[in-house]
């Protein structure tokens, strides 16, 4: 049976024709190449956090502070990443979290889509942003047979929110994952530096000037006076969520809901008590607020207050080592960020693909060599504070 690890062979043995991998496998080099091809507006807005960025840091650091004791003697020569989520299992834990700018990440203003097509060639779900350069159903059409998640930037008229969420689940996607923590826009100096915010230039915003509800509130076509309808997204962008708007969100469609931004065991239970069926403990990579501690410092308590209410995690995630311990601390699915939009902008949806893989490979020969066969061992074990 293959296994995510067997990349590694395939890198050795074409290395013996002289051939070496087009893009790095590890996430220092992989950075240093993205930070000499990106433009440099859309490179600070991918890297940039909040603040003095001490939170995004930390999100990363954090992890080196959490370890895993290896066991020996245990036959791994078979490994079984797979999980479930909602009925449905997946062929291991990780997922492409949702990134705001994919759209402008390739050269061809179409990495929204390329994103969507690493997915498919990987087997890994990917979670579509709301902010897109390409129509959400066209999204949902690239990521073939891979099942893919929506997320919702829950607009101010409800009408449109009902628009948007009704489109995902017409188009095929298996949840909607609710950003909480993005009503506003947190302070980011690399972007007010350089007083660039790339959607009031008209970036990302193909879902809303496709959709019906939005462009009825429109005197003319975005075609016709796009900074009318830039002005006019500004206006609607950011609805103010509270615990009262949660059977408003449950009840806009049979989809699971997926409560995104959740690092608090007092907001887990609430959200659960509410019906949500999903928990996403996140701080959105350090990007939205700083001062927090790290996201993974947050996760067992969060899964400990869910209870048997699965737990999505991200933020910080670097590495298949990082997969592993997020998943050791109690995560159903952890998605992966930056990472992926750097393959993204040095390669397409190959150079996406060619990071999952690596992500994957990592996270498989990690397991196998530590005494891990399957998820559920990995979980068992646990991860223990340094």
């Amino acid at each position: 049976m293959p296994h995510y690890g067997d990349y590694q062979n395939q890198i050795y043995f074409a290395g013996l024709q002289g051939v070496t991998p087009k893009l790095p496998v590890d996430y220092a080099t992989l950075v240093a190449r993205a930070q000499a091809a990106m433009p440099p507006q859309v490179l600070a807005y991918v890297q940039g956090g909040c603040g003095d960025e001490h939170t995004q840091d930390w999100n990363v650091q954090a992890f080196h502070r959490w370890g895993m004791v290896p066991r020996m003697m245990v036959d791994c020569t078979a490994r079984d990443l797979s999980v479930e989520l909602f009925g449905r299992r997946y062929p291991s834990p990780l997922f492409m979290a949702p990134i705001g700018v994919n759209g402008i990440c390739t050269q061809d203003g179409h990495g929204d889509l390329a994103a969507a097509r690493a997915s498919a060639m990987t087997g890994v779900p990917f979670c579509a942003s709301t902010l897109s350069n390409d129509p959400l159903e066209d999204v949902a059409r690239a990521c073939g047979d891979t099942p893919a998640f929506f997320q919702l930037y829950t607009p101010r008229s409800r009408e449109l929110a009902e628009s948007l969420v009704s489109r995902a689940e017409a188009a095929g996607y298996q949840a909607i994952v609710v950003t909480l923590d993005t009503w506003v826009t947190g302070w980011r100096p690399r972007d007010l530096n350089v007083a660039n915010f790339p959607q009031l230039r008209g970036a990302v915003l193909r879902n809303y000037f496709s959709d019906p509800v939005f462009r009825s509130m429109l005197p003319t076509p975005p075609e016709e006076d796009p900074k009318a309808a830039i002005l006019a997204w500004a206006g609607v962008f950011g609805k103010v969520l509270t615990w009262n708007d949660l059977p408003w969100l449950k009840g806009m469609t049979k989809l699971p809901i997926i409560l995104k931004g959740i690092c608090h065991p007092d907001d887990a239970r609430r959200a659960v008590d509410g019906g949500a069926d999903a928990i996403y403990c996140s701080n959105h990579g350090g990007r939205q607020a700083n001062g927090g501690i790290a996201a993974i410092d947050c996760l067992s308590a969060v899964v400990e207050a869910a209870g048997d209410t699965p737990v999505l995690f991200d933020s910080g995630v670097r590495s298949g080592t990082d997969v592993v311990k997020a998943v050791a601390l109690g995560a159903r699915m952890v998605g992966l960020g930056r990472p992926y939009t750097y393959g993204l902008a040095l390669d397409g949806a190959e150079g996406a693909a060619h990071v999952i893989r690596s992500v994957l490979a990592e996270a498989d020969l990690l397991m196998a060599v530590n005494g891990y066969p399957t998820i559920a061992d990995v979980r068992q074990a646990g991860a223990v504070r340094q």
